[in-house]
């Protein structure tokens, strides 16, 4: 049995056509979870850390560090006519000895071998951001698809194969227990383009990752459809008349467009299709750095401005630790205590929420209050309107720039624009896509499941003839025809 698998950057689904009738698989009493994942990892014993000369090394490095930032945040305080905060070179060097300890235990850990066996308590989706918090250890990895097509060192590529595995063996035994039989097929979904440093050999490593963990997960057939031309097969069944389409899937981690010819009775034509890797965590990002951040220091101290994007990063692991192993004990209060509390385990997390729930608020109302009681208590942030429109405008100058490049691109404008995604659910955002096409009648479909449900339709077609059905792929080769 083969179904389809929307494995999305900020939430995931699935769903199978079962005697005509789409069904979606139920994890628990939602039709989707957060691509999220929490499992315990092995850690080193703190009493094993000794100074080798390696280490020595280190620590005299950050103490040079140390002395020049005090240096630097005394001729500052000198400059403003304070007194400057001095510690003595004992101070120092314990506060070095302790980043130099930190960072051993986490290449310790980074160095351990992430075995089969401990993945096997790992908790999905809400339970995972849930457990994490909770527990106040083991390792959550949110978002890990926008990680598939960034260059990975070994041991960290198979940390991630890892987990996709584990994600896909989850919605596969799920599926089976669902519908009663072995779930053996998939058909998922992928954008356009990856988020990838590597342009097109990031998506091509990406969609090796997703296809070796489908194999661990047991998945004994896989194929892969793009994105915005899945969302163009649920459409399509829903058009009596023959026309062409625009497809626009705004999801959480990439925008992806899609021109096809659909309905009347007829097989599905994909022409072709645009890729943004921009989407809804970005804007998460955004509301955190334009609105959260500040509160940090943002702006108003002396720390390098990616620090602070890489603490809002919560779905690049890479960034989230960058940003935990630096030393803000000598930054000027109360920022210095702020981004200290900031680098506990799961604060990261909270901050991303508020961003996120921030957001979804700021979409349809003109306030919203963030209690930041995780970071110091009373603590909190008011954004406003204004605030949302500043922090999403490069976002959606990226859309208005994607959407002019297609609409020059075609020699026939569409007769609909089709619009899912989860993102889409933002009026701004509908309302900016609107404007690109304002004399083309704009559809919403379903923001969450509008790609799962043509993935479904596909993998019933690999079901009933025995591979990937022709009619879905793209063919370069019909934009003559356009």
């Amino acid at each position: 049995m083969h179904i389809g698998i929307d494995f999305g950057t900020s939430y995931s689904a699935a769903a199978a056509i079962i005697d005509g009738e789409l069904s979606l698989v139920r994890f628990g009493d939602a039709e989707q979870f957060r691509t999220a994942v929490f499992f315990p990892e092995l850690v080193p014993d703190p009493n094993d850390f000794a100074l080798t000369p390696a280490l020595e090394a280190q620590l005299e490095t950050q103490l040079r560090l140390a002395r020049t930032q005090q240096r630097q945040q005394a001729t500052a305080a000198a400059a403003r006519g304070q007194m400057p905060v001095s510690r003595s070179e004992d101070e120092l060097r314990r506060e070095a000895l302790r980043v130099v300890r930190r960072q051993w235990m986490e290449e310790q850990t980074r160095a351990a071998t992430a075995s089969v066996a401990s993945f096997q308590h790992a908790l999905f989706g809400e339970e995972a951001v849930e457990g994490y918090l909770e527990s106040g250890g083991g390792n959550l990895i949110e978002s890990p698809k926008s990680m598939f097509g960034y260059r990975l060192d070994p041991q960290v590529r198979k940390v991630i194969v890892h987990i996709a595995t584990h994600i896909l063996e989850h919605i596969r035994l799920t599926a089976s227990r669902q519908f009663g039989a072995p779930v053996r097929g998939a058909v998922i979904g992928r954008p356009v383009e990856f988020r990838s440093s590597m342009g097109a050999q990031g998506s091509a490593q990406a969609i090796e990752i997703l296809r070796e963990a489908a194999a661990v997960a047991g998945f004994d057939h896989v194929t892969f459809l793009e994105e915005p031309a899945a969302a163009a097969m649920h459409y399509h069944q829903s058009l009596q008349q023959r026309q062409y389409a625009l497809i626009v899937d705004i999801g959480g981690g990439t925008t992806d467009v899609a021109h096809a010819r659909l309905g009347g009775g007829e097989a599905a034509h994909i022409a072709r299709s645009w890729g943004l890797p921009k989407g809804g965590t970005d804007l998460d990002v955004s509301v955190s750095l334009h609105s959260f951040m500040p509160q940090l220091g943002k702006d108003q101290i002396s720390m390098p401005a990616h620090r602070y994007v890489d603490a809002a990063s919560v779905h690049n692991l890479p960034k989230q630790r960058e940003f935990r192993q630096q030393n803000y004990r000598l930054i000027d209060e109360p920022f210095g205590s702020r981004l200290r509390a900031l680098q506990e385990p799961g604060a990261t997390t909270r901050l991303n929420q508020a961003a996120e729930r921030s957001k979804i608020t700021l979409s349809t109302s003109p306030r919203h209050r963030a209690e930041l009681d995780f970071i110091e208590h009373g603590l909190a942030v008011e954004l406003g309107s204004e605030d949302f429109h500043t922090a999403i405008a490069s976002f959606l100058g990226q859309i208005e720039r994607t959407l002019a490049t297609v609409r020059n691109d075609l020699d026939q404008l569409p007769a609909s624009v089709f619009l899912t995604g989860g993102t889409s659910r933002s009026p701004q955002v509908k309302a900016h896509v609107q404007a690109c096409f304002p004399e083309i009648p704009l559809v919403q479909g379903d923001p969450s499941l509008g790609v799962v449900s043509g993935l479904a339709v596909a993998a019933s077609e690999a079901d009933r003839q025995g591979n990937f059905p022709q009619a879905m792929t793209k063919n370069k080769d019909i934009d003559t025809l356009l």
